[in-house]
């Protein structure tokens, strides 16, 4: 995209946005077959009519704004920064009319809380929506937990010189394969085994828990897609605590798991390369946080009385943290209570977990365990050479992508560039809820955090009442947060110049 954006780019840019919805569509499509089997009339319409809509939108695009030209970087990162923001208000459309949200813009929330896989909901009367809308939001778990850009354009056979640009953009660094598409495709190939995997293990775990018939395999399919996708989502409004089963939990947990490692980290496991998981930085990083942050919680719990034997400590506490590490926000316990009885180091260390998030190329949000992990070793290169004499060389490596990389200056920028700017995001959503003058500046922390990093756990402050100024603010914090903010800014620029040339 040149500086002066033209026509062309414009062109290019709604092209492949175009091609984008026509990929939404089945994603509504899918459910509306359910809907239909299962007679849900008032449901399978609201999904029909979604489905047409973005269709008709995307098959209007490639009709009419047909191009060979070639995608830029500039342009692809346009492309998805608008897929991930116009997206949503496609699939908002049958959370809309299922009757269950009250505005608009509920149901906009609801699709980026979906897509980004957050977890935060606004759903009204949760437990009572059609069977097949609460799949509907399950697969968009499923979907934006992929990449939906990369898998849309992989599956209707886009060049891939066409969606290099776009790999990157969407917060995919690592090709597993030298082939985007064929990345694409092994991506879809781990989540499909673990699909059957995770939900027979899951329906075996329903089935002892006490369930039969069609809703083990009901529950089993919706917990499966928000586990391991790490996006929260449950079928009833208590979460997992609706399941009173620890070996669901553990089940969960194994999922949640799975998720949060990165697709990379899946390719070597899946070649019977187990070494990597004892040599890579991001799995060194997230077990160190994560074995630190799980005895602050426990210890917090102890100290504030909450809970007093090992059994309480390990599915309260751990089971929390361990959900707010992966970013994927179930609960087993009322949030109201994080901030009210669980004292003060515990519901500290559950923010910490969230802010910091699971892998790079993974399902996972967050800052990412490849930037912690960077910036400390950049820390330990900074101390040594202060200490080393002047002509010693200091030189840091870290092991990433099955082999030993050299950490260079401008790749430790990157990491702590993007480092702090999460960290900005999750203070400036904290001081927007601040000027409301109703919660607490923990409360506001707590949810901005959870926001940003797309991880789903709430205090309560998200629910149907909640201000619109605020509304609006998570929503686009779970926007910059699942795009790691490099699309977002190129939208940006991309706007401003398109302005300014106009002028």
């Amino acid at each position: 995209m040149a500086l002066k954006p033209d026509g062309r780019d414009l062109k290019v840019i709604a092209f492949h946005l175009g091609k984008v919805f026509t990929g939404l569509s089945a994603v509504m499509a899918l459910p509306a077959v359910v809907a239909l089997v299962l007679q849900e009339w008032n449901a399978a319409s609201a999904l029909l009519i979604g489905a047409a809509i973005a269709l008709t939108l995307g098959r209007a695009a490639e009709a009419r704004l047909v191009t060979r030209a070639p995608l830029t970087w500039a342009q692809g990162t346009v492309v998805v920064a608008l897929a991930w923001l116009v997206g949503p208000m496609l699939l908002a459309v049958p959370l809309l009319l299922s009757g269950h949200l009250g505005t608009w813009l509920d149901a906009w929330f609801e699709a980026m809380s979906g897509l980004t896989t957050s977890g935060l909901s606004l759903v009204q009367d949760l437990d009572h929506l059609p069977q097949s809308l609460a799949l509907y939001r399950h697969l968009t778990h499923f979907a934006g937990g992929q990449g939906i850009v990369i898998v849309v354009l992989s599956l209707l056979a886009v060049g891939g010189g066409q969606i290099g640009t776009l790999y990157v953009a969407e917060g995919r660094e690592e090709r597993i394969v030298p082939s985007v598409i064929r990345t694409s495709r092994f991506i879809f190939r781990v989540a499909g085994t673990y699909l059957v995997i995770g939900t027979l293990a899951l329906g075996v775990a329903l089935y002892a828990a006490g369930f039969r018939g069609w809703r083990v395999w009901w529950h089993a399919v919706n917990l499966f897609m928000a586990a391991f996708d790490t996006g929260g989502f449950a079928p009833m409004s208590s979460s997992i605590a609706y399941y009173h089963s620890a070996t669901v939990e553990l089940v969960l947990v194994v999922l949640m798991f799975a998720g949060t490692i990165s697709f990379g980290l899946h390719y070597h496991l899946w070649r019977r390369d187990h070494q990597e998981l004892v040599r890579n930085l991001e799995m060194r990083t997230i077990m160190v946080t994560l074995g630190a942050l799980t005895l602050v919680v426990l210890a917090g719990l102890a100290t504030a009385g909450t809970q007093t034997t090992s059994t309480g400590l390990v599915r309260k506490g751990f089971f929390t943290l361990f959900s707010a590490h992966s970013g994927t926000g179930f609960a087993v316990t009322n949030g109201a209570t994080y901030l009210s009885d669980w004292g003060v180091l515990a519901p500290a260390a559950i923010v910490t977990a969230m802010a910091l998030g699971g892998m790079a190329g993974s399902t996972a949000g967050g800052i990412k365990a490849i930037r912690i992990g960077m910036t400390v070793k950049g820390a330990v290169q900074d101390v040594r050479r202060l200490l080393l004499p002047e002509s010693a060389v200091v030189v840091a490596s870290y092991h990433a992508g099955g082999g030993r990389r050299i950490l260079r200056d401008r790749t430790l920028r990157a990491a702590t560039t993007l480092l702090l700017l999460y960290i900005a995001t999750y203070l400036a959503g904290a001081g927007v809820g601040l000027l409301y003058g109703r919660w607490e500046v923990t409360e506001t922390l707590f949810e901005s955090v959870s926001a940003a990093a797309n991880v789903g756990l709430s205090v309560g402050i998200v629910d149907p009442s909640m201000p619109v100024g605020l509304q609006v603010t998570y929503l686009l914090q779970m926007w910059l947060g699942r795009l790691e903010f490099s699309a977002a800014f190129a939208l940006l620029g991309y706007a401003g110049s398109l302005a300014f040339w106009r002028k």
